[in-house]
């Protein structure tokens, strides 16, 4: 009678977790705990109650979610003409704010961080408008901005050129509102750059200096290659930010949206349809459309930037 021997799979005790291990994960569900029960219950929820909802007729006048629509609010959103200006508006304002916003940060970066003193203080001086509420950054500016005694016609009267009207013309509605947005966020990216820049070795620049390379060849061929990934993630976090641009336009304007909405975005028409108007379905169905957007930039940030890793 033949032996049949068995062998027992071997398992590699590297990667066998310990008893103590195992004990140590105990606590940190007890500390994610809170965190996932309000994830869940203030974003998962409403956002699944969200898409439900859209599929029906429903009023924040009526209780429930009174008829069923279908896809009638995806339809009536895809073709409204409003929905699609406040789409404008809000590209236009991003167009407007991330080129800017990712330029002048990085300049100011890299000349902060090639300061030997008082580095601190410009530290201090670029990101301190990060700390303003946005209510009062939109006071100030909406006081700068005042036809008559505002601090920015009166240099541009100075000048002898004409004062434009931030505040009442319908065209430099959105250009005011970038124009806050990038002294107030200006701080932001510049901290994430400043961050950058301390990770690249010295010794790469050093090594440049002796093979001859100068101030602009290393900035070029060193700093700004390897501020890649770092520009990357500003790029796609300062697109997010702009597409959700709301509380400066309603702070500069008073609540409103600019002369004859001329700078109304996509979340104040949610806002003016769904709690105004009482059109709860319709505004649902115009967030889930613009919610799809961006999860679609955000979709592309992770493509790009699991690519960029792997090239590292």
């Amino acid at each position: 009678m033949a032996t049949q021997i068995v062998v027992a799979p071997v398992h590699d005790v590297s990667t066998v977790p310990s008893r103590g291990e195992r004990r140590d994960s105990g606590p940190a569900w007890g500390l994610l705990a809170p965190f996932t029960v309000l994830y869940v219950a203030f974003l998962i929820v409403p956002t699944v109650y969200g898409l439900v909802m859209s599929f029906f007729d429903t009023s924040l006048v009526r209780p429930g979610l009174s008829g069923f629509a279908g896809l009638g609010n995806y339809g009536a959103v895809l073709t409204s003409a409003d929905f699609w200006a406040s789409m404008w508006h809000t590209v236009l304002f991003t167009l407007l704010t991330t080129p800017p916003l990712v330029v002048i940060a990085l300049v100011l970066a890299i000349l902060t961080d090639r300061l030997r003193r008082g580095r601190w203080f410009f530290r201090l001086v670029f990101f301190a408008p990060f700390v303003v509420p946005v209510s009062v950054a939109g006071l100030v500016f909406a006081w700068l901005y005042a036809p008559e005694i505002g601090l920015y016609g009166t240099w541009l009267t100075a000048l002898g050129l004409p004062t434009p009207g931030w505040l009442s013309d319908p065209a430099w509605s959105v250009p005011g509102v970038a124009l806050l947005t990038v002294w107030w966020t200006l701080g932001f990216n510049f901290v994430l750059y400043l961050a950058g820049l301390q990770d690249i070795p010295r010794d790469v620049y050093e090594a440049a200096s002796i093979d001859g390379a100068g101030p602009w060849a290393r900035m070029w061929r060193i700093t700004v290659p390897m501020l890649r990934r770092t520009t990357v993630l500003i790029l796609v976090l300062q697109i997010v930010a702009s597409l959700k641009v709301f509380g400066q336009i309603y702070s500069l304007f008073n609540g409103a949206s600019g002369p004859d909405n001329a700078a109304r975005p996509v979340l104040q028409f949610i806002l003016d349809t769904g709690f105004t108007d009482y059109r709860a379905g319709y505004g649902a169905a115009a967030s889930m459309v613009y919610l799809a957007l961006v999860v679609l930039v955000a979709i592309v940030w992770f493509l790009v930037s699991r690519r960029l890793t792997r090239r590292a």
